[in-house]
């Protein structure tokens, strides 16, 4: 329990990373300098206001120099990585690729959270994500399927962009599909796709006219079936075969 907890609260500091990651990137800023400052007033950040979670709750979710408002998502995606820290400790253990397999699931947080805003993603962090996942004991393998998932997409919008005579699917997605097949292998890959589309079709009838970003669901899935990977197995050779 202790071990969980501690590697819960490493996983929220990385979650405060990810709130730089996010709003820095897709204005092209640097995420390391300058340090961290209001995003109203500008005035840099005490060490103690940057403190997962608590400092949102100390200070009210207010900057505590021109007491503007400080959005929920910033202590919201400080839990979440903590959660997803916990997922990968409970799955994997203290193995050595384990860190690695996290950094992946943060970086597809930090990509979800940037599609919600600009319905788009940019490169940098996508690659990462899938740099990360190829981090594991069989590299090969992972990159073999990485491939396989990425040329895949790539082919089936290739095909439907033809089809629709407009272009079907963006490099994003296709270095997502990447991402996934080298974290899932196949036959879970397909699965989270699936489970993906599941995901993603109420918000999609809901908010049709605005659009929904697709990514956020992607990354879900994607974790959801890397955690209950025998049981979405199991899941589908009972479709399969009876």
């Amino acid at each position: 329990m202790i071990e969980m907890a501690l590697v819960f609260l490493f996983a929220m500091l990385i979650g405060s990373f990810l709130n730089v990651v996010i709003y820095r990137i897709p204005k092209g800023e640097s995420i390391i300098f300058p340090a961290s400052r209001c995003s109203s007033c500008a005035t840099p950040l005490k060490w103690w206001h940057n403190i997962p979670v608590l400092s949102w709750l100390f200070l009210r979710g207010k900057c505590g120099f021109c007491s503007s408002t400080i959005s929920i998502r910033y202590p919201m995606i400080e839990i979440l990585t903590g959660l997803i820290g916990v997922v990968i400790y409970i799955k994997l253990g203290f193995s050595w690729y384990a860190p690695f397999v996290f950094f992946s699931f943060a970086s597809l947080l930090a990509l979800s959270m940037i599609d919600f805003d600009y319905m788009a993603v940019p490169d940098s962090v996508n690659i990462t994500a899938l740099v990360f996942a190829l981090i594991q004991p069989d590299f090969l393998h992972a990159l073999i399927n990485a491939g396989i998932a990425a040329g895949g997409l790539f082919l089936l919008g290739w095909i439907a962009s033809k089809l629709a005579g407009r272009e079907a699917m963006g490099s994003a997605d296709i270095i997502v599909a990447g991402t996934m097949g080298a974290l899932l292998g196949f036959p879970l890959f397909f699965i989270a796709l699936f489970l993906s589309a599941i995901l993603a079709l109420v918000p999609t009838l809901v908010w049709r006219e605005n659009g929904v970003p697709f990514v956020p669901f992607l990354a879900l899935a994607t974790l959801i079936v890397y955690f209950f990977d025998s049981d979405a197995q199991f899941l589908l050779n009972k479709i399969i075969y009876g």
